[in-house]
């Protein structure tokens, strides 16, 4: 493998750990501080006749989770695009 090479492959995987991180991160901020930390003053909003908190901790995380597996398709089909690295 050429040094060359070496160096686009080491600039993909530091891409691809960004994009993890920042998944990652909104993940945890919707699951662990909205839904279980900040429960208690969340609850004093409404949305839609809920308190914010309990939607946060049902419907909300769901939704965010699957906006966020949506959205590390779409970035890692672009990153590997931009690297050649993809499929077909």
């Amino acid at each position: 493998m050429s040094v060359h090479a070496t160096k686009e492959l080491q600039a993909y995987w530091k891409e691809n750990l960004v994009i993890i991180m920042v998944h990652l991160a909104i993940w945890f901020f919707v699951s662990f501080v909205c839904g279980i930390m900040f429960v208690d003053q969340l609850d004093a909003y409404m949305i839609g006749g809920f308190p914010v908190g309990f939607w946060f901790a049902n419907q909300g995380s769901m939704i965010t989770f699957v906006i966020l597996i949506w959205t590390y398709v779409y970035m890692m089909n672009n990153l590997d695009k931009k690297y050649d690295v993809h499929e077909g």
